[in-house]
């Protein structure tokens, strides 16, 4: 995983790829300039580690580019796959305001582009952009809110099935 500078990033992806990302969409061109000249660019090769279970979180990933799988670790350290993250999806939000740390390892599916927005970033947008980081929250608490209905389901259909 190497870092490379947002600049060049939304030169080559462009503004209006970005603001058909989940988490950055209706943003505004400033605040999402602002968040990949201040946030921190990744580039992550097919099969490299974003992040590791029990790390400390102190920070939110969006991806910009490619596909990450998270892996829970189970029984004897298996790591076991639960979920994809694609284009405009966040990672880590959750553990990030929980203040928990990782709860499993992330990984790059294919070569992939993620954004980091630490918690001081996270809080700088807050400050100096308040009507987008509330946009910023409005999407991240969406994207949450579509991931825990589907929880849900699956958990309705496991009971089911159990019966």
């Amino acid at each position: 995983m190497r870092q490379i500078e947002g600049d060049r990033v939304l030169e080559d992806l462009g503004l209006e790829h970005l603001k058909n990302a989940a988490a950055l969409g209706a943003l505004s061109d400033q605040a999402i300039a602002y968040l990949m000249a201040k946030g921190k660019i990744h580039r992550l090769r097919k099969g490299e580690t974003l992040i590791e279970s029990g790390s400390p979180s102190g920070s939110f990933f969006i991806v910009l580019n490619g596909s990450l799988g998270y892996h829970q670790t189970v029984e004897n350290g298996h790591l076991e796959h639960i979920y994809d993250f694609h284009f405009g999806e966040a990672i880590g939000f959750v553990s990030m305001i929980a203040l928990t740390p990782w709860p499993g390892t992330t990984l790059a599916n294919d070569d992939s582009l993620v954004l980091e927005v630490t918690s001081d970033l996270f809080y700088q947008l807050h400050c100096e952009m308040p009507l987008d980081f509330g946009v910023l929250l409005i999407n991240l608490s969406r994207e949450l809110a579509r991931k825990i209905l589907e929880l849900i389901q699956m958990v309705g259909e496991l009971k089911r099935n159990r019966q």
